[in-house]
């Protein structure tokens, strides 16, 4: 582990200066990364069948604790509006959906662009290595290759860094749109689904 953390610092110096924003960027997105994968992960993972949501829309009864999925998540945020009309709560029903599905977009754009941007931060590190190169070269010529090589590894550091970054990055930004996409479909499906319980020459049929 120290010899690790040893060769980790001397690769972070070896980049310059430029590192310390690339990593800034590395550090946010894969907290929000996390952050999306744990909260996707809830919603899969202790899902309630639409049938029992729908029991619950009928009864006025709100999920247990433990009941963390998307329907249940869906039945939370109708019941903390409803206002026991039913064409009302109808238009009730759809905003909670809208306001469900948006909360599942949050912080999407932000790592795509973060993806994005690590690249671009790996090209400006090849930039500024690059003009470290040349100004050694000017004042000493190509007899200093110490300080040569100081800048080159700056400009093939920064590149790698980015590359590495951005890599994962865009595609766990690209699975977590995928799933997030089917998420929205299925309380979609369940606003839809759900509709018949507030319906009051319906209401009650399964």
């Amino acid at each position: 582990m120290p010899d690790f953390l040893y060769h980790m610092q001397v690769y972070i110096r070896s980049g310059g200066i430029v590192m310390l924003p690339i990593l800034g960027v590395s550090f946010i997105l894969w907290v929000l990364i996390f952050n999306r994968v744990l909260f996707l992960r809830r919603l899969y993972s202790k899902n309630i069948s639409r049938a029992a949501a729908g029991q619950m829309v009928q009864k006025n009864q709100w999920p247990a604790a433990r009941d963390q999925g998307a329907n249940a998540f869906l039945v939370r945020a109708f019941l903390s509006r409803r206002s026991q009309d039913p064409v009302l709560d109808q238009n009730i029903l759809d905003e909670a959906v809208i306001h469900v599905n948006a909360s599942l977009d949050r912080y999407l754009s932000i790592i795509g662009v973060l993806s994005s941007v690590a690249p671009l931060m790996g090209l400006l590190g090849t930039v500024v290595g690059m003009m470290q190169t040349f100004e050694v070269i000017t004042l000493f010529g190509t007899g200093n290759s110490r300080a040569m090589a100081s800048g080159i590894s700056v400009a093939l550091v920064t590149t790698q860094t980015g590359l590495m970054i951005s890599i994962p990055g865009l595609y766990m930004s690209g699975w977590l749109n995928q799933r997030t996409m089917n998420l929205k479909h299925r309380i979609s499906s369940t606003g839809i689904y759900l509709k018949r319980f507030l319906q009051p020459e319906t209401r009650g049929r399964s």
